[in-house]
């Protein structure tokens, strides 16, 4: 047992002894090979600076100004980058639709801020009532062009040079690879005689066998190349070029809707049954043009509305009263004189003089006469009123400021289906004018309007007005039906309520890349999808003559390799298997 015991011993000790020559003749080979890598398995510890916290080697790497820089620009230019600025650009699109833009509705601003005026000015600090124009979204729609530039052009060189560079050569072992399959040449599997060098014995040749694959492939949209007895093909090459073309389409829509918004403009205008809007700047309610708008990028033309008619449900009592459809009809003039009676729907623009006229909204107008304490008319106009709920209860201002003594300030509600509640109040139970009621609060007093300051027409500030029909004033709220005409308490005159009209408010929209717009979109789609649905793939057919084969007997082996995800690659290797074993007359194994 103490001999056994002495020679593990001894054994142990020489092991131990070798190990350490061995680590010193690795030391010695890092230093003699100063260019292997440090995170080679065999490879010196990388030299590590001492810290300055607790004694301990720390390797922190170190980057310059030019490094960061550099850093910062490759991940800004990444693919993944530019799918998340994309995101993050529909995802800052959001509040725009949540609530009223000023390039859009600036009437459903300052509604907006009439409904929150706790909630308003935050949005408005934060340009969400601009979204589109604002800092942050412009922001999010620089990174996401800056991107995408930066993202496709390397890689369109890389894809051009791609584009040139022969097929790869084949690889010695084909087994390894996808859909491989052997089929063998020889006596047995020749069901025809083949016309090369092995006619003979039947036998189609080595040659011709590799020259009709080539054929083949090159018939199935591969590019190929013989290496010796072997053919290397490759397709799919439009599956980068589609994914560059959406990629470059987008910054296509994107330089589109830039230019765009420079030279168009957007304006807006509330247009009652029977007026006529001409294509005017003094003409829009509001309006907003582009960087580079000038004055005479107007098209005169005239645009008349005739007639509203809204269609309501009536058979479902689950939806009574909800709006099915909006029908405005409307006569255009152009500067030309040609006349034409168009339809103006939702969704169904009316196209004339460069522009789109959309329906936006619509309402009720009241058309009343208004005579002063002496019995002149002082008044006599159609006045928008602004619905506040479903059912179309409206709320509207009337400033009369030639009245004499003194001027006259209306408050107005309009019931198109007017119901008495309990208590008293009046709402409207139907959108339509079924029981049509106006109810008015009139005030007495100096309206402001001669200091100069510009005034809502849909507010009236009643600071410092003396209220006489009302709930605060000894006389009640005027109320009147179409025809009626009320004295107004103090001797302040008469308001007739002569009938109710329908409005409309319209956008006016011009964008001269519309069409750019569109069509960078249909190309962005189509490259989208070629670079969704074309696999790309690599194919290889090789001949493999046979050891000791004396009548020229050989196998040919078939397989593929997938670039990305493809699912039918076995497939397709085994289907050009058997059309090019079929062409050359030799059966398949089974």
């Amino acid at each position: 047992m103490s001999r056994q015991s002495d020679q593990e011993a001894q054994e142990a000790q020489e092991a131990q002894e070798a190990q350490q020559s061995q680590e010193t003749q690795e030391g010695t080979d890092r230093v003699s090979d100063p260019q292997r890598p440090s995170d080679h398995v065999d490879a010196a510890p990388a030299r590590r600076e001492p810290s300055d916290r607790g004694g301990a080697d720390v390797a922190q790497p170190k980057l310059g100004l030019v490094g960061y820089l550099r850093f910062f620009w490759r991940q800004l230019t990444s693919m993944r980058t530019a799918l998340f600025l994309l995101m993050l650009l529909a995802l800052a699109a959001i509040p725009g639709s949540l609530v009223p833009q000023r390039t859009a509705d600036p009437n459903g601003v300052v509604q907006y801020k009439a409904d929150h005026p706790a909630l308003y000015p935050v949005l408005d600090k934060l340009q969400v009532f601009d979204t589109y124009t604002s800092v942050w979204f412009s922001a999010i729609y620089l990174l996401l062009f800056i991107s995408l530039i930066g993202c496709i052009v390397p890689r369109t060189k890389h894809h051009w040079q791609a584009l040139r560079t022969r097929p790869p050569k084949t690889p010695v072992r084909l087994g390894r690879l996808a859909g491989f399959r052997t089929v063998p040449v020889d006596a047995t599997s020749v069901t025809t005689a083949g016309d090369g060098a092995g006619a003979t014995t039947g036998l189609p040749s080595v040659d011709d066998a590799v020259t009709r694959a080539m054929a083949l492939l090159k018939r199935s949209g591969y590019r190929v190349e013989r290496f010796g007895d072997s053919v290397s093909a490759e397709r799919g090459y439009l599956r980068e070029t589609g994914n560059l073309v959406f990629h470059a389409a987008l910054v296509g829509v994107l330089i589109a809707v830039g230019v765009g918004g420079g030279f168009g403009f957007t304006g807006q205008r509330l247009l009652v049954e029977g007026q006529t809007f001409s294509n005017s700047l003094v003409a829009y309610d509001s309006f907003n043009p582009g960087r580079w708008f000038q004055q005479g990028d107007l098209q005169g033309y005239n645009l008349t509305l005739d007639k509203f008619v809204t269609k309501y449900e009536e058979k479902n009592l689950n939806a009574l009263g909800q709006a099915l459809d909006y029908d405005a009809t409307v006569t255009t003039t152009t500067k030309n004189g040609v006349t034409k009676t168009q339809r103006l729907g939702v969704n169904d623009p009316v196209s004339i003089g460069g522009t789109n006229v959309y329906l936006l909204g619509n309402g009720y107008a009241m058309q009343v006469t208004i005579r002063d304490g002496k019995g002149n008319v002082a008044f006599k106009d159609v006045v928008p009123f602004l619905p506040q709920d479903a059912n179309y209860t409206s709320v509207g201002v009337i400033k009369v400021p030639d009245a004499v003594p003194d001027q006259l300030g209306i408050q107005g509600f309009f019931y198109p289906t007017a119901q008495q509640m309990s208590t008293g109040a009046f709402a409207s139970a139907y959108p339509d004018t079924e029981n049509p009621l106006l109810s008015l609060q009139v005030y007495t007093g100096d309206l402001g309007l001669d200091d100069g300051v510009p005034q809502s027409v849909y507010t009236l500030d009643t600071s410092g007005l003396k209220e006489i029909a009302g709930r605060q004033a000894k006389a009640a709220a005027i109320e009147l039906k179409p025809g009626q005409t009320k004295q107004l308490p103090d001797g302040a005159g008469s308001i007739t309520f002569d009938g109710v009209k329908r409005y409309v408010s319209l956008d006016v929209h011009h964008d001269p890349a519309q069409l750019w717009v569109g069509g960078f979109a249909l190309l962005s789609t189509l490259g989208l999808l070629t670079s969704l649905f074309v696999p790309r793939r690599r194919v290889w057919v090789k001949a493999v003559p046979r050891r000791g084969a004396e009548h020229g007997e050989y196998d040919l082996e078939y397989a593929g390799l997938a670039r990305g995800e493809d699912p039918n690659l076995e497939r397709a290797v085994a289907d050009i298997a058997k059309r090019h074993v079929s062409d050359l007359g030799v059966r398949m194994p089974e």
